[in-house]
């Protein structure tokens, strides 16, 4: 398998050895029929992306995505806080105005050392 491949520059088919290295590199054991079949498939998808490669795309600006985007966030429009009792009413534990929650960081096994 070339280095490079272009179109001008890509003319050498895509062996068995080839698509073997592919598959041991990417950890994959595939059998012997297997490695046929998708040699093929291989050759054919390269031959597409070949012929993408010969369009003339000089005057195209990269784009990040094929469609326009644009932000879907609302206007942030300032509003008043909920009342402490209501923040705090489906917690299943306080103390004082404060949520409570378990030791997460620093209990008695953290501290043994």
């Amino acid at each position: 398998m070339a280095a490079e491949s272009t179109p001008s520059t890509r003319s050498q088919t895509l062996t068995l050895n080839d698509v073997r290295h592919v598959a041991m590199l990417s950890r994959l054991a595939l059998n012997d029929d297997h490695l046929k079949r998708l040699t093929a498939q291989l050759e054919s998808i390269l031959g597409y992306v070949a012929k993408i490669g010969e369009v003339d795309v000089s005057g195209v600006e990269p784009m990040a995505h094929a469609l326009p985007l644009h932000n879907v966030f609302r206007e942030d429009v300032v509003e008043p806080s909920l009342p402490l009792d209501k923040v705090l009413m489906n917690a299943p534990e306080t103390d004082g105005p404060f949520f409570k929650v378990p030791k997460v960081i620093g209990g008695d096994e953290d501290s043994a050392g």
